[in-house]
């Protein structure tokens, strides 16, 4: 850290939609939170009434959809309170961080208050994304002044990435050192440093990216769908694309932005752009923003009781059912997962998509380069804060890198988009990239120096893109073993959604026999979307379909094998997952030595949704957890319920802490980390530590206590029970009796103690026979054709 300063409790002044948000994530670190906001007008003398305000906002934050926190019990680490009575509570405070309404007066009312209780040396920030920060100082002390920054969250601060950092002249570097380390390091922010100018980075570029479109669209008279299909996961960008992004921030938001901006930036060379076409001003107008109202770009109603979704017609401002869009560029490069290469391919089109591609991202590449220095003096800031703040795989001159700088600069300039100077004097000095990759380091060019410099703050990570090919020891279709370092070996997945197919199951088997020859230990990560979405569900259907069971068998007994030896094999196993580890992904994960989660993390045993029940040492594992956990009495049948409802009702955890509660990951053993850049060299850390302890080789367990016909019954009544109650259908009540059958060790008359393996055989038994089942077919088939839980 850059210094000693130590953040125990944060106040936040402010308890509106970002407010407590922010709040909340700060208690999502363990930190001690002060949330305070203003008395309501007609508030009591009453503590209650007095803080009413906050309460509910607290309140109705704690409630929302997506959570802002990890786990609702976090929420205990927030005190709430009012400006008028606990304002002197922030002297405890090591941070104090405004949220107030985006009005100047009013922050420097609050800032005004603050100085008279905040100790000296207490770092003290605002959460704006359009108001000058050196203006908030004016009046306060040296001591306010040398500590203050501007901090700016995206929304929502749990789930987007980015955090901007705003320094004054007057802040003490070691302020913003410490917060640019802070917000990485605990926070897990992609953390950047921007200076004091209008919409900072992220915004000044998402906003003219989105105006850019917009101002495109009203030329050529592209239609809503289309764009959202060109601007998508195709080019590496959010679901949501443009307008579906639009309708959920809401126009109101992006039109005050881009008015901002307009007023603001006099000098800017595409100022024209800020300016708002007639069509979203009659949206506008209209109170059409979005989510918020209903209807934007977007509306949905209730048709003969089903959803319906409309596109508004951007020419006549009418709904119209929304429709399919195909583009022959599109089509042509399904086939292409790579992006970079996909991009290639998209860009040079001779379609309309080509044609649209061309025009916004040429205007695009000239824009961000003519940001320099004026936004910031790195180009990697601009790329970071698209990449965090707009959910971006590739910022403007990662685009412009995949597809060659030379060669689209050349294009562009025909377009008549003529980029900054310093573009052509780094192409002069002999540098063809913005970026390159040099000892498994990424470097960004210094446009000062005419040189590639590491990016700062990246000397820690390992990144698996950067050291693969010149680190790889081994690969097959599904798999790369990479060698990161210190003994310690890496398994990477990239097939679809990385499931887990034979090529996954051979690339973890030889990846230990690697580890047992000739390393310290084996770390199970990936930089893919997700760790894993589970077994390949189409392999099972087909053997299925095809009745052959016996080999069906054969796959799942391999499947089990390869967890044990992951269980079992002489080396340390650490697996970082992230984002979704379902089913199989799960029970790999269940299966190490110890797992370095993302808090990101949406874990669960999720067969049962396809008609199934873990056959890859799920069940047999929790029933395993379960023994370790049991105590004489009705504790036991209490502690099989839980377990037995976990699968059975196939529950994911919406945060790696969940996942403790819900008994996927173990406590004592596993730990969360919030930086996902950091997540693979804290899992070789952890891993090198078993090794360097004196990793001992366990033995398979003999000693499995599960509890036989009394808690069979309790599985089959509860069962029925829903069935009687309409919750659950006939077919759900035999998944669940086969489920309960193996938790309980089979049909044995009391208490008995058993071995994984016998646990196995009962587990691979009634996953063969659930696969002889049509209704479980037709729910495998329903996944896989449409990506819906079929109840039937």
């Amino acid at each position: 850290m850059s210094s000693k300063r130590i953040i125990k409790k944060v106040a936040v002044l402010g308890s509106g939609v970002m407010g407590s948000r922010i709040a909340c994530h700060f208690a999502n670190i363990g930190v001690q939170v002060l949330l305070l906001d203003v008395v309501g007008k007609d508030a009591g003398s009453d503590a209650k009434s007095r803080n009413k305000l906050v309460n509910d906002a607290l309140d109705a934050a704690l409630k929302s959809n997506p959570s802002p926190i990890y786990l609702k019990s976090f929420a205990k680490r927030i005190t709430t309170g009012n400006f008028e009575d606990d304002m002197p509570k922030i002297t405890d405070c090591d941070w104090v961080i405004e949220v107030v309404v985006e009005r100047l007066d009013i922050k420097q009312k609050v800032f005004e208050q603050v100085e008279k209780y905040r100790k000296p040396g207490t770092l003290i920030s605002s959460n704006t994304s359009g108001i000058p920060i050196h203006l908030m100082t004016e009046g306060r002390t040296e001591d306010f002044r040398k500590h203050f920054c501007g901090t700016h969250f995206f929304n929502p601060p749990r789930y987007l990435k980015l955090l901007e950092i705003i320094p004054t002249a007057d802040t003490l570097t070691e302020v913003t050192a410490f917060l640019l380390e802070y917000g990485e390091k605990f926070l897990g922010k992609t953390v950047v440093q921007a200076k004091d100018t209008p919409a900072f980075i992220g915004n000044r570029i998402g906003v003219f990216s989105i105006m850019s479109i917009l101002h495109y669209v009203d030329k050529t008279g592209m239609t809503v769908e289309e764009v959202d299909k060109l601007t998508g996961p195709v080019i590496g960008h959010p679901k949501s694309a443009t307008f579906r992004t639009s309708d959920v921030v809401g126009l109101d938001t992006m039109v005050h932005v881009a008015n901002g901006l307009a007023a603001n930036v006099p000098d800017d060379e595409a100022r024209h752009l800020f300016q708002i076409p007639a069509f979203v001003s009659k949206m506008a107008e209209n109170n059409w923003l979005g989510s918020k109202s209903g209807q934007g770009f977007y509306k949905k109603e209730k048709v003969a009781g089903a959803n319906q979704f409309y596109a508004l017609n951007l020419k006549t401002l009418e709904y119209q059912p929304s429709q399919k869009v195909k583009f022959p560029s599109l089509e042509t490069t399904r086939s292409i997962d790579n992006l970079k290469e996909r991009m290639k391919v998209l860009f040079a089109a001779p379609d309309k998509a080509g044609e649209f591609y061309r025009a916004v991202f040429y205007e695009l590449f000239a824009y961000s380069s003519n940001r320099i220095p004026e936004i910031a003096d790195e180009l990697y800031k601009i790329d970071a804060a698209m990449n965090a703040g707009f959910g971006w795989e590739l910022g403007p001159f990662e685009k412009w890198d995949a597809l060659g700088v030379e060669k689209t600069l050349k294009a562009m300039e025909a377009a008549g988009h003529k980029p900054a100077q310093w573009v052509y004097e780094m192409l002069q000095s002999g540098a063809d990239s913005f970026y390159k990759v040099q000892d498994g380091k990424r470097y960004y060019y210094d446009i000062v120096s005419k040189s590639y410099l590491l990016i700062p703050g990246t000397e820690e990570f390992i990144t698996l893109d950067n050291i693969r090919g010149s680190k790889t020891i081994w690969k097959n279709s599904g798999t790369t073993i990479t060698d990161i370092g210190d003994g310690i070996i890496n398994l990477e997945f990239h097939t679809k959604m990385n499931t887990i197919g034979g090529e996954v199951i051979e690339g973890i088997n030889k990846a230990i026999t690697l580890a047992e020859q000739s390393y310290r230990g084996l770390v199970i990560s990936n930089e893919g979307t997700n760790f894993s979405a589970g077994a390949n569900v189409g392999m099972i259907f087909m053997m299925a379909v095809e009745q052959e069971f016996d080999e069906l068998a054969m796959v799942v007994k391999a499947f089990q094998n390869t967890m044990m030896r992951i269980r079992y094999s002489s080396i340390p196993v650490v697996a970082a997952p992230h984002q979704m580890a379902l089913g199989g992904g799960c029970e790999l994960c269940m299966h190490a030595d110890k797992v370095v989660a993302h808090a990101e993390l949406y874990m669960g045993l999720v067969e049962f949704g396809v008609g199934l029940i873990p056959g890859g040492g799920g069940t047999k594992e929790f029933t395993l957890r379960l023994s370790d956990e049991l105590q004489e009495g009705d504790i036991e049948l209490n502690n099989f319920r839980d377990r037995f409802l976990t699968i059975g009702q196939a529950k994911v955890s919406t945060s790696a802490y969940e996942a403790f509660e819900l008994g996927y990951l173990k406590k004592g053993r596993d730990v969360v980390i919030l930086s996902r850049s950091r997540l693979l060299a804290e899992a070789k850390r952890h891993c090198l530590l078993l090794a360097e302890e004196g990793y001992v080789q366990p033995a398979p367990r003999k000693d499995i206590r599960v509890l036989g016909k009394q808690a069979l019954g309790l599985g089959y009544v509860g069962a029925n029970s829903m069935y009687t109650g309409n919750y659950i259908s006939e077919h759900d009540v035999k998944i669940s009796q086969k489920l309960a059958y193996v938790m309980v060790g089979g049909d044995l008359s009391q208490p008995t103690v058993v071995s994984e393996d016998y646990l196995l055989t009962l587990e691979r038994e009634a996953f063969v026979s659930l696969c002889t089942e049509r209704k479980t077919l037709e729910r495998i088939q329903s996944i896989l054709t449409g990506g819906k839980v079929l109840r039937n």
